[in-house]
């Protein structure tokens, strides 16, 4: 049985429920029973006890449901004051950045707390950011003045205060809060283990004149005792976030600590750089040939890597994803493995609400799925995704490892992509996860990915 089929029968019944919506969170719903049978005068006695809780037990608040063991309530708070005026609920997957007035929590009437509870599956991975309302005057009436009221509102979103697990962001960013549901997939490898010996991290200017400048990249080296012979090869964009804030090495050393993956070297340009190629361009292939030409290059110059594209492998995460799999795609010759996490459409990213399918949500940009060059039964004329972002065909067979949201998975219409690309030959595995496109996930997911590929 193959991993993804594993899964597969693993999920609950309702894998394929596109939303998860709210319902009453079983403490809230007893905190307002008491609060209606309590003199006015105990309220505060009452809500001071609530706090006093969720302050020794971290929140989002995760209950059971009664006879659901396959979803939770999770209830998202905030203590408000008497100038709060609305909480807006920021959650990656959860929130739909075309309906933000969904995402506000309720008041809980005579009391500073603010809530909104959802149902998620007990297996749920995910991040989120909170932002109160504490402007004078009356809230806007039209809807669409609301809907810019809250759009200014969500650039100051902040992680929960409340939350006891942080999820740093891109350089000076406040980052956000991480919640993990009981049955959210294990990441043994994401924690620091001090019994491991420890790989070196540095940050080199490197070549990039194929993309106009010089660009900084970030280079993982494993452990000196570990390193023997030619390096196999990891290519990862975004190295700020990586290595910068995330600590990416230390899943790189648990894993080899554990011979999990071989020794490996790791070049991960800065997003400010050539890895934001893709962000603005309607081609990958300038960027497939920068990494392909030039990084790799420059790294051969420098470390013993290896020259065998069966061990050099590109990665990236959204349209970064896509981006790995054109790179792999259009460069086999020195890629053979790509290793794609919510891999996405640029033109569906940005599609505007009204241009969408009924039904579907935009914050996890999720792709038409359609052919790939060289499937059969491929359509002539205008190119849709993927083979207009994989073209010119593909040469020989990678190997490609996806890591794709359920979501994703359960709503988009057409083939899936896993079965798309081994229809062009390619060697494909594939996992699903349950969460917004996330670090939180990714982090996760890349472990995982690695093995896949370049694990004995």
């Amino acid at each position: 049985m193959s991993r993804a089929a594993s899964a597969a029968v693993m999920a609950p019944a309702d894998a394929a429920e596109p939303v998860p919506y709210t319902v009453a969170g079983p403490r809230i719903t007893r905190l307002a029973h008491r609060l209606a049978q309590a003199a006015p005068t105990e309220h505060s006695a009452l809500t001071a006890e609530f706090w006093t809780t969720v302050e020794q037990e971290g929140t989002p608040l995760i209950e059971a449901l009664d006879d659901d063991p396959h979803h939770r309530a999770v209830t998202f708070l905030w203590r408000g004051h008497r100038a709060t005026r609305q909480v807006l609920l920021l959650a990656n997957g959860l929130t739909d950045p075309d309906d933000l007035a969904g995402s506000l929590l309720t008041p809980l009437p005579g009391t500073e707390i603010w809530y909104l509870t959802r149902r998620l599956r007990a297996d749920h991975r995910g991040s989120y950011r909170l932002v109160a309302d504490v402007s004078t005057g009356p809230l806007p009436g039209a809807e669409e003045s609301l809907r810019a009221r809250l759009r200014g509102l969500a650039v100051h979103a902040a992680p929960d205060p409340h939350n006891r697990m942080p999820l740093p962001g891109r350089g000076r960013s406040a980052g956000s809060s991480l919640f993990e549901l009981p049955l959210s997939p294990p990441q043994p490898w994401r924690d620091p283990r001090p019994d491991a010996p420890r790989g070196t991290v540095e940050r080199h200017r490197s070549p990039g004149s194929a993309l106009g400048d010089q660009h900084s990249t970030w280079v993982y080296r494993p452990p000196s005792d570990t390193a023997a012979g030619p390096l196999d090869v990891l290519v990862l964009p975004d190295g700020e976030m990586w290595f910068g804030a995330l600590g990416l090495a230390h899943t790189l050393d648990a894993l080899l600590a554990e011979r999990r993956i071989p020794p490996l070297l790791v070049l991960a340009p800065d997003a400010s750089g050539p890895a934001a190629w893709w962000l603005g361009h309607h081609t990958h292939d300038d960027y497939a040939d920068f990494l392909t030409d030039e990084l790799l290059t420059w790294a051969a110059t420098h470390w013993p890597v290896t020259a065998d594209p069966r061990r050099t492998v590109v990665a990236g995460q959204g349209l970064g994803g896509t981006a790995a799999l054109h790179t792999c795609l259009r460069r086999p010759e020195r890629f053979g493995g790509a290793l794609a996490q919510s891999p996405a459409h640029r033109s569906a990213a940005h599609r505007p609400a009204a241009d969408r399918p009924a039904g579907t949500r935009s914050p996890a940009a999720r792709p038409a799925r359609d052919r790939l060059p060289g499937a059969p039964g491929a359509a002539h004329g205008e190119p849709s995704w993927p083979s207009q972002w994989f073209a010119p065909p593909h040469r020989g067979s990678a190997r490609i490892h996806l890591d794709i949201t359920r979501q994703d998975a359960a709503t988009e219409p057409g083939p899936a992509l896993p079965e798309l690309l081994r229809r062009c030959g390619h060697t494909v595995t594939w996992q699903e996860f349950n969460g917004g496109p996330d670090y939180a996930c990714w982090r996760g997911g890349l472990a995982d990915g690695l093995i896949s590929l370049l694990g004995s």
